[in-house]
């Protein structure tokens, strides 16, 4: 798999104890996913996250689907 999340998806023990988030966010990769499964678009979540890109959404769910930061 490509790891095009690496840069984008990140790690600090300051922001949401740890959770993976996106990188200069404290949008978890957890948050992404939960909202993209209750069917929204990705439209609409950078509606409503205008400061996140679709590269973050696809970020997220690219490190999600390998689920390990290293």
């Amino acid at each position: 798999m490509n790891h095009c999340w690496k840069g984008r998806i990140v790690t600090n023990p300051e922001v949401l104890t740890r959770k993976p988030v996106i990188a200069g966010a404290r949008i978890s990769a957890e948050l992404v996913l939960d909202c993209l499964a209750s069917s929204w678009s990705v439209t609409e979540f950078i509606e409503n996250y205008p400061h996140i890109s679709q590269e973050d959404v696809l970020a997220a769910l690219a490190f999600v689907a390998v689920g390990d930061i290293e």
